[in-house]
C-alpha cells in the first residue's frame, strides 16, 4: 500500500522519479493508503488499462485531494456519462464523434501551414531574450497559448488572461489546492467558460475559418450541443497549452545543465528529433491521468471495485528499467525510444501530439542557432501538481 502523503512530499512533487522507482520494484499498481485510489507505474500494466475501455473509462469522475492529515479524498468531477466528459475524458462513441469534429484542423497539412507563423512568433518572443530571464514566462508559456488561439480562432490580445485562466483552473487537478485555492481554481473555470461561451455565440453568428467555426458548424447541425462544444474548448485551451509549455520548459532546462548536448545539436540540427523524444520519455509533459473503474476489476494481480478510480502514471511507465534501459539516464539515440506514452496510447493518443513536436523543434533549432551559451541562472522549480510536470520557473542566463 502506498502511503497517501508520499504522493504530496515536496520532494517528491520536485522529483516523483525514486517514488515511482520503489513502487515499481514492489508492484506496478498500489492503492493511496485506505482511499478509492490506484497509482498505476508499470508500463506493461498503464498499457493494459488504456486497453481495457470497458473497464476502466476514460471519464473524470474524481480526483485526488491532499487532506490536512496525510490522507487523501475524492474530488468529485463529474458522473459517468456527463456531458462534461469530452475529447480526453470521454468514451466511446462520444470521444469518437469529438474527435473527428477536430481531427481535420490537426491533419499533417494544415499543421505545416503553421510552421512559418511559428517561426516567426519564435523569433520574436526571442528577440529580446538575452542575459538573465525567466524562461517560461517569456517564452514556453505564452507559445503555444498563442498557437491554440490562432487555431481556434481566439485573438492574440487575449492570450495572457488565457494562460492565467487556462492554468489557475487546472490547478484544481493538481490534488493540493486549500479551500482558498480551491476558490481562486472555480473562479477562473467560472471566467474561461465565460469567455469561450462568449467566443462560441460569436462564431455562431459569424464562423470563421478556424475550429470555433468548425464547432459552431457542428452544433448548429445538432452533432454537439452548445455546452459540449464549449466544453470542448476548454480542454483545448487548458491542455492544449499546457503540454506544449511543459515539453518546450523541460527541453531548456535539460540543455541549459548539458552544454555538451546543446553544442552537438547546435552542430547537428537533424539530432533534435531524437533529442526531443528523449525529452518527452525523461520528463513527460503529464504525470498522470484519471480513468473511473467502472466494473469490479483486477490489474495486474491487484482487485479494485467498480466506482474506484486510476490514475495512469505516463512518467512512471517511461521510467520503468524492463522497457528501457537506464531509464534515469538521459540518452540521445535510443533505439527504441519511440516506445514511450508521454502523449498516452491507443485511441486516446493526444490530437496536439504533432504541433507539440513541431513547436518545440522550432524554438530549439532557433534558440541554438543563435551560437549564444545557455546556462541556468538560478534554481528551477517545478509546478507541485500530481497531473502535469511542467516547470513554474526556469531561470536562464542566454549569451
Amino acid at each position: 500500500m502506498l502511503l497517501a502523503h508520499e504522493l504530496f512530499e515536496p520532494a517528491c512533487l520536485q522529483d516523483p522519479y525514486p517514488l515511482y522507482d520503489r513502487l515499481r520494484a514492489h508492484t506496478p499498481v498500489a492503492q493511496v493508503g485506505d482511499s478509492p485510489f490506484f497509482v498505476v507505474t508499470g508500463f506493461d500494466a498503464v498499457i493494459e488499462a488504456t486497453a481495457r475501455t470497458e473497464d476502466f473509462s476514460s471519464n473524470l469522475t474524481a480526483t485526488m485531494w491532499s487532506q490536512p492529515d496525510g490522507t487523501v479524498s475524492a474530488f468529485g468531477m463529474g458522473e459517468p456519462g456527463a456531458e462534461i466528459h469530452v475529447l480526453a475524458t470521454a468514451d466511446d462513441p462520444v470521444h469518437a464523434a469529438h474527435r473527428k469534429m477536430v481531427l481535420p484542423r490537426m491533419a499533417a497539412k494544415r499543421i505545416a501551414e503553421l510552421e512559418p507563423f511559428i517561426v516567426t512568433l519564435t523569433a520574436d518572443l526571442l528577440a529580446g531574450a538575452s542575459g538573465e530571464f525567466e524562461w517560461m514566462s517569456t517564452l514556453a508559456d505564452r507559445l503555444p497559448m498563442l498557437v491554440v488561439a490562432r487555431l481556434l480562432g481566439l485573438p492574440a490580445a487575449d492570450v495572457d488572461r488565457l494562460v492565467t485562466w487556462a492554468y489557475a483552473s487546472t490547478q484544481l487537478l493538481d490534488g493540493l489546492v486549500d479551500t482558498e485555492q480551491l476558490t481562486a481554481s472555480g473562479i477562473a473555470a467560472v471566467e474561461l467558460g465565460g469567455y469561450l461561451t462568449e467566443q462560441f455565440g460569436a462564431a455562431l453568428a459569424n464562423p470563421g475559418q478556424n475550429l470555433l467555426g468548425d464547432l459552431a458548424a457542428y452544433s448548429e447541425a445538432e452533432r454537439v450541443s452548445r455546452d459540449a462544444a464549449v466544453f470542448m474548448l476548454i480542454q483545448l485551451v487548458g491542455a492544449g497549452a499546457e503540454s506544449t509549455a511543459s515539453l518546450i520548459g523541460s527541453a531548456v532546462l535539460i540543455l541549459s545543465r548539458r552544454p555538451e548536448l546543446a553544442e552537438r545539436l547546435r552542430q547537428d540540427p537533424t539530432l533534435i528529433g531524437q533529442f526531443l523524444e528523449e525529452v518527452l520519455r525523461f520528463e513527460s509533459p503529464f504525470r498522470g491521468h484519471y480513468r473511473h473503474v467502472a466494473t469490479d476489476s483486477e490489474l495486474a494481480g491487484v482487485a479494485m471495485p467498480a466506482g474506484s478510480h486510476l490514475l495512469l502514471m505516463w512518467g512512471a511507465a517511461n521510467r520503468d528499467e524492463t522497457v528501457f534501459d537506464n531509464p534515469n539516464e538521459f540518452r540521445l539515440g535510443r533505439p527504441n525510444i519511440k516506445n514511450h506514452v508521454a502523449f498516452g496510447k491507443g485511441g486516446h493518443f493526444c490530437l496536439g501530439a504533432a504541433l507539440a513536436r513541431l513547436e518545440a523543434r522550432i524554438v530549439i533549432a532557433t534558440l541554438l542557432s543563435t551560437g549564444r551559451t545557455i546556462r541556468p541562472a538560478g534554481d528551477a522549480e517545478w509546478q507541485p501538481s500530481l497531473l502535469v510536470r511542467r516547470l513554474r520557473q526556469l531561470p536562464l542566463s542566454v549569451q
